[in-house]
């Protein structure tokens, strides 16, 4: 069945087995809640929403941020709004299964002091550029004309891996897979690196466990955020162009991350 896919590569997945430095089942069988967790916070998706908003350049920090999640303790709107979006898309993640309307749902919650209620869950129709802070060009996402077929190909592929058995390091290699298409497409007008990594911790849920929540990705990939910018730009400045035999450095991330 993984020949069916039409825009997921699998060429690198023997690689990426060969080189993957954990053992990925044994670090995942040790991941527990916190105990700070409560029934109505959670102390990870806290860790989750904080982190990848910091890898957006929001200014938050985590202790902050679970003193007024968990606590109650307020903070000017401004500093915690766009977290607490985020900390919605993925409790919404945790009970839905992982699809085309509820990518649009989570991307509706998430972006909701992003962009403007008519772009919120919509695809773009725009071109879309991502931009250094001095303002070079860094990366050209996918035209917005072909935005819709690729992600119909994404969909599909989705679909497919979600059904499909597959052991625990096909599952972390598939899951930064459709962490790092995605953003390539660029499916909106913005939000998109919140999005794939969500994408990403919601495929090892689905295919996993709900101990999936628990790995502290974002937090990782916050801590090493100039090698994940790099390990993302190593495959080319153009979509149609982009290099995924490049991607193996990004790929690996995500074991790793388990030792976060």
């Amino acid at each position: 069945m993984i020949k069916e896919l039409k825009i997921i590569s699998v060429d690198l997945l023997d690689e990426y087995k060969q080189q993957v430095s954990i053992d990925i089942q044994a670090a995942f069988d040790q991941l527990k809640d916190a105990e700070i967790s409560t029934e109505t916070f959670s102390f990870y998706t806290s860790v989750s929403s904080v982190f990848s908003s910091k890898i957006e350049g929001e200014d938050i920090e985590l202790d902050s941020y679970i003193k007024h999640k968990k606590f109650g303790i307020e903070f000017l709107p401004d500093y915690t709004r766009k977290i607490d979006d985020l900390y919605n898309a993925y409790t919404f993640a945790k009970i839905n299964p992982l699809n085309k309307k509820n990518i649009a749902k989570a991307h509706q919650l998430l972006s909701k002091h992003i962009v403007a209620k008519h772009y919120q869950g919509k695809i773009r129709a725009h071109n879309m550029y991502v931009s250094t802070p001095d303002g070079r060009i860094e990366y050209v996402a996918a035209n917005p004309y072909e935005v819709e077929s690729e992600m119909k190909k994404f969909y599909a592929d989705v679909e497919v891996l979600t059904q499909l058995q597959m052991n625990i390091q096909d599952v972390f290699f598939f899951a930064a897979m459709i962490h790092l298409v995605f953003v390539k497409i660029h499916l909106f007008n913005d939000g998109n690196g919140r999005m794939g990594r969500l994408l990403e911790k919601w495929f090892l849920s689905q295919k996993l466990s709900e101990k999936a929540w628990f790995i502290q990705s974002e937090k990782g990939y916050y801590l090493q955020h100039q090698t994940y910018y790099n390990n993302l730009r190593a495959l080319g400045l153009e979509y149609p162009e982009l290099d995924y035999s490049k991607a193996l450095p990004f790929l690996l991330m995500l074991p790793n991350a388990l030792n976060s």
